[in-house]
This record gives C-alpha cells, structure tokens and sequence, in this order.
C-alpha cells in the first residue's frame, strides 16, 4: 500500500504563467501542484521526460530549476528550444512577427491538402473532406511558413518564429482539439484571421537542454535530482490498434509545419504516413498484456522508474488507464518509495469525457482523478 496519501493541508501557490496549445494531455491544471512536490525536496535541476508542449517544463524554468526537456515530437523540440534556450527579451522578436504577418498570401500545399472554403457553414469540401483550417488562413500558412525558410534564421530564431505560427493556427483551426477528425460545420474561431504574436518568451540564465528522443536511448546521458514523467498513456481498448499512436497521429499537422516537407497523406484526416498504426506507436501507449500477463505500459512505466539517474521522481499518473493501483505500487516500489501521493479531482475535460467503450472510462460516474506520486529512488 501507499505510505501516504492526502490532499496536502498546506496552501499551494500559483505557478508561473506558461503558453502552449490545445492538448490532450495538458498538465496546466496540475502545475501548481507538480511545483509543490518539487518544493519538498532540495532539487535545482529537472528532467522532463515527456514535455509535449513544454508547459511543465516552462513552469520549471520560470522558477529558477535547470530544465532538460526531451520529447519525440519534433514540433516539442521547437516549442522547448523557444522557450528554454531563448536568451532574448520578446521586443527583440517584433520585428520579425511584423515581418512575417505582413507576407501575402499564396496558394500552396497547406492549402491544398487543409484548406476548405466557408461554404454556408459547413467545413465539407468538393472533395468530400473536411478541413480544419479556412483557405483564407491556409493561403498565410502558406507564405509565413515558406518566409520563415527562406530567411535562414538562427535555430532559436526559428523556433520563436514557428512557435508563433502553431500558435497561432490552434487559435483559428476548427477541431476538437485533435487533427485526426475535423468539425462538420465551421467553428466560430476558423472565422478569424491568423495572427501571429511574440510567444511569451523569457530569457533563460540557466543551462538549459531542449532533447528529441525515446525516452529509453535518452535516460543514460541525462542525470538531473528530479525527474517529471508524464508517458502518453492510451486508449484502454484492447480492440483499438489506433490507440497506440494517439499523440502521434492528434497532432501531425504541427510536425509538418516544423518539417516543412511536405509528406504523403492518407485517411479522411489526411494524416501524415508516418504516423499511421503500423509505424509509429509506443510502448506507454499499449495497453495489451504481454505473454506473462503483465500489462505492457506497466513493465513500462517500471524500466523507466529503473533506468532514470535522479534521486527524486515525479509520476503522473491518470485514473482513466488500465493499471489498478496495486498494479502500479508494486512497479512503483521495484526502484523507490512514495514519498507522497496527491490526489486531484477536478471536471473531466473534452477529451477525457469522450468514450469510444465502456472500457474507456472505468465508471461513468466516477470523477476523473489524476495522481501525482513524489518517488525517492532506492
């Protein structure tokens, strides 16, 4: 059993204002949290492990830790190398978000292949599609993310720059959310101009590391005191193979936008081929058991716990996955002891409220609950 689990008696503050886009997994709920526990020991450097949109670790950074960030998502690189290896004041990028604001338009492959007319409402297109952006946004999609290549701007520059445009196509895109299905009718905020504004950039005076990896190859060249891990845990439906891929596949058109090349598509979604079921996936995904009967994604979340070089560890963990808490306590306990366990209750988001099976969501009625664990390691 667990030695300890309370919903701390202590006041938890604010934690710093962070920026990122619509996600699945956001942990913008949890930072003040996540930064308490962190407070409880003596830690000046932190690795996050999963970063997605860097938000933890922006807070991190804010609040004075040395942050190495890691992801296997290019467009999580291009958000950590903007926020944690910038070293200028926002003023200094203005020229450029002026600069590239005022391209004109062009019809090029973003608009081709994700650009639909108003169409009286609704987002089908002549070619049966449904699109997430308006052409009018597609066709500055277009020039913007051509000028930023053209310029040949220095990596953090670029990444500033690209940030700026993810930014700004999440606040305009007609979703839920997610890129592998789009809006039968046009969202009010597909109606807007794209605008791209300085990201909320603040110069860094640690030494910052920004790392794009499985986590797996990752963990022997990092050491840090503390260690934040949030895997992706998937689907819990056995009979959804697209489960596995979910981080993947939710946000392809982002990775394209950082390439910038223009791959083959397939499906309704026209989705990137890379991240289709039998070529991407991981491991913390994959909620199958193994010939022994152990679920995969906890012998996972155990050789990640194993394998770390911190002394310190932070897990988040979500009610919604397959693992029992007797499940995960003894993964937990192979490599440390729970130090703490909060426990956060709060309304169930849109993502986590969708229920593909019954399976997906333990109890319908049961409140979604995450839980942080603050592990030391043996």
């Amino acid at each position: 059993m667990m030695e300890e689990l309370a919903l701390f008696p202590d006041i938890i503050t604010d934690a710093p204002d962070t920026e990122g886009i619509k996600y699945a997994g956001s942990k913008l709920k949890l930072l003040p949290h996540i930064l308490h526990l962190a407070k409880k020991v003596p830690a000046r450097s932190v690795f996050d492990g999963f970063s997605g949109t860097t938000r933890v670790s922006q807070a991190f950074a804010k609040s004075g830790y040395r942050v190495i960030a890691n992801d296997c998502a290019v467009w999580s690189q291009v958000f950590g190398t903007c926020y944690l290896l910038n070293h200028k004041s926002p003023a200094e990028y203005r020229d450029l978000i002026k600069h590239l604001n005022a391209v004109t338009p062009v019809d090029g492959w973003f608009t081709q292949h994700y650009g639909g007319l108003p169409n009286g409402g609704l987002s089908s297109q002549v070619d049966g599609l449904k699109k997430p952006w308006q052409v009018k946004n597609t066709k500055k999609l277009d020039a913007i993310r051509d000028e930023i290549e053209r310029l040949s701007l220095p990596p953090v520059d670029k990444a500033v720059a690209l940030t700026s445009l993810i930014l700004a196509l999440d606040k305009v895109d007609s979703t839920m959310g997610h890129y592998v299905s789009y809006l039968n009718n046009w969202s009010p905020r597909s109606y807007n101009d794209l605008l791209l504004n300085v990201p909320a950039v603040f110069a860094t005076t640690e030494d910052n590391q920004v790392l794009r990896g499985d986590i797996f190859n990752i963990l022997p060249s990092v050491q840090t005191d503390i260690a934040y891990f949030d895997p992706p845990y998937g689907s819990s439906n056995e009979k959804m193979p697209p489960s596995r891929v979910r981080y993947a596949s939710y946000y392809h058109p982002w990775t394209t936008v950082c390439l910038h090349d223009k791959p083959q598509l397939f499906g309704k979604a026209n989705r990137r081929v890379d991240t289709s079921d039998t070529v991407a996936g991981s491991v913390f995904e994959e909620f199958r058991r193994n010939s022994s009967g152990r679920f995969i994604a906890v012998e996972s979340i155990e050789q990640l716990l194993r394998s770390v070089n911190s002394q310190w560890i932070i897990l988040s963990y979500s009610s919604g996955g397959r693992a029992t808490a007797e499940e995960l306590n003894d993964a937990i306990a192979s490599s440390g002891r729970v130090l703490v366990v909060e426990e956060i209750d709060y309304k169930k988001n849109v993502m986590a409220g969708m229920k593909w099976t019954n399976d997906w969501i333990r109890d319908a009625e049961e409140p979604h609950r995450e839980f942080l664990f603050l592990i030391e390691k043996k």
